[in-house]
């Protein structure tokens, strides 16, 4: 089968762009000054509303101030940076199973909800937070979903209206642009074939899963690679793909806030806790903690997801949730743990992730350069 294959074609641009990615983990030192708290997150629209609902209001209130560095996930700068004894870092804003995989390294410190602020009504921050929120080395503050999008203009007279028709380029022609990583990947190409999301993570765990989902990712023509969490909704704003897999936030801001021509696809997405987490070694973990106690009440949560639509942790916080501060749109409709959106939704099994990432990694990799090569 003939294919444009875009990951190829940009592997050595991003060779520069990982090296220098590698540099900036290992940079010592970072802050601005001794007092600043150095924060790792994922920036774009997310850093952007995380200035505004949580940086900002801590600074204002603590006069402490918050230099951010941005990255796009994993551990190898983390690790590097412990096994030097030069952590950098107060925070790192992690997805549930990479805070999992770095505790279970010791890299993390722990964190108990014992530091967390009750309710406003009183409620202990234990029975507020939605279950699996408190991990042995992570808080999550957040639950966000990685959706499949779409060009409005692409496909005239229908709409994609399953996750199966990300697989289908006969009734929906075009390049997509899907995430460099096994995870999402695998679950919707199964999903494909209709298998139950209960069955899943099982199936996954056996070679004919895994085959199985590697061989339906293998029958789309032209895929782009994307790694930063920013590229996929410029991909589909300048036209260069009509669907693409990214964070239901940039997505968002690509609608509302830029006016791009796009829509998301709510069914099959993949919902994620998203925590913050204190590394093993760094400059001010009393800090830290305090930091992580002011972002996680419910007044900071509910207002973060005014400016970017995850879904707060917090029960209290998640009754709060109003109207984009700028546009007016009202931001519950566009949260993926709303009734409307997560009809559909698969919960990542993130210790399954945890347990089986290196494994995984290694098989989808394989299959990524075989496929280059074809």
């Amino acid at each position: 089968m003939a294919r444009v294959e875009r990951g190829r074609a940009r592997g050595r641009s991003r060779e520069p762009a990982r090296l220098l990615w590698l540099a900036l983990f290992a940079a010592v030192p970072v802050a601005a000054s001794d007092d600043a708290l150095v924060v790792l997150s994922w920036g774009g629209a997310y850093e952007r509303a995380q200035r505004a609902a949580l940086f900002a209001p801590y600074t204002a209130a603590t006069g402490r101030p918050v230099t951010v560095r941005q990255y796009d996930g994993g551990l190898e700068g983390l690790r590097r940076a412990a096994a030097a004894s030069e952590v950098p870092w107060d925070l790192i804003d992690m997805t549930r199973s990479e805070a999992m995989a770095a505790c279970d390294e010791g890299l993390l410190e722990p964190v108990s909800p014992a530091l967390l602020a009750p309710a406003p009504d009183g409620t202990p921050a234990e029975a507020d937070f939605l279950p699996g929120s408190f991990g042995r080395c992570a808080i999550t503050h957040s639950i966000f979903a990685t959706v499949v999008a779409y060009r409005t203009d692409a496909f005239p007279g229908r709409r994609p209206t399953r996750i199966g028709d990300l697989f289908d380029q006969s009734r929906f022609p075009g390049p997509r642009a899907l995430q460099d990583t096994p995870a999402v990947n695998l679950e919707w190409a199964l999903l494909s074939y209709r298998v139950p999301r209960e069955e899943l993570y099982r199936l996954l765990s056996t070679r004919r899963g895994l085959d199985l989902a590697l061989e339906r990712l293998d029958t789309l023509d032209e895929i782009h690679w994307w790694q930063a969490g920013d590229t996929p909704p410029r991909l589909l704003a300048e036209g260069e793909v009509v669907m693409a897999s990214g964070y239901n936030g940039r997505f968002f801001d690509a609608m509302v806030n830029r006016g791009a021509p796009i829509e998301i696809l709510w069914d099959g997405q993949i919902q994620e806790h998203e925590t913050w987490a204190i590394p093993r070694g760094g400059p001010h973990p009393e800090a830290a903690r305090e930091f992580l106690r002011f972002a996680t009440d419910t007044e900071r949560l509910a207002d973060l997801a005014r400016h970017i639509p995850y879904g707060p942790a917090r029960r209290s916080a998640a009754v709060r949730v109003t109207t984009h501060p700028e546009s007016g749109v009202d931001m519950r409709l566009h949260i993926p743990t709303h009734p409307l959106n997560a009809e559909r939704a698969v919960t990542k099994d993130e210790t399954w992730y945890a347990r089986t990432r290196s494994r995984i990694q290694a098989l989808f990799q394989a299959w990524r350069a075989a496929r280059e090569q074809e």
